[in-house]
């Protein structure tokens, strides 16, 4: 792995990627709202559909929190489309294509692409990683080693705790 895992309270790497549609996203677009930024393995593989399919059954609850789901893998736009329609995804996925190197650069600027090993063969994958990134585009909160199983709540849970970590004040009923 060439580049670091981000350290909350850093500014969170800027990136320009298309979605499963083919539209472009920079973080800069999302200024002034949380981002959810996981990253993920493969599509449609056991544990990225488990973890995709709890964002998207607590899509309601993300919004009400005020933040935006988007899930970035190394598979291209195509793919993202195929596993987005057959699960009905409900958020942006986002395409980290690798580059001629085999390496994908956003996921290397996040610090996520990293030699794993299975079954003895050792290669280059996405470390399963969730980053919280506040309004103001620092890393709030950052989830490792994530276990797919009830980690859309866990984030939940991150975001809903921010405001106090923040400063700014919520009504709550």
């Amino acid at each position: 792995m060439s580049g670091s895992l981000i350290e909350p309270g850093m500014k969170a790497p800027a990136f320009n990627l298309p979605d499963q549609n083919g539209d472009r996203h920079r973080l800069a677009d999302f200024a002034g709202n949380s981002v959810v930024l996981y990253f993920y393995p493969k599509d449609d593989t056991s544990g990225c559909t488990v973890e995709a399919q709890e964002f998207r059954d607590a899509a309601a609850a993300f919004k009400k929190a005020g933040a935006v789901v988007l899930g970035v893998s190394p598979d291209d736009s195509k793919s993202h489309c195929k596993f987005a329609d057959k699960h009905n995804l409900n958020f942006t996925l986002l395409a980290d294509v690798p580059g001629v190197d085999g390496t994908p650069r956003t996921c290397d600027k996040y610090g996520v692409w990293a030699e794993k090993s299975m079954y003895g063969r050792k290669y280059m994958g996405v470390l399963r990683t969730t980053y919280i990134i506040g309004p103001t585009g620092q890393v709030a909160h950052r989830f490792d080693k994530v276990k797919p199983n009830g980690h859309a709540k866990q984030v939940l849970d991150a975001l809903k705790a921010a405001p106090a970590k923040t400063g700014k004040s919520r009504t709550r009923k």
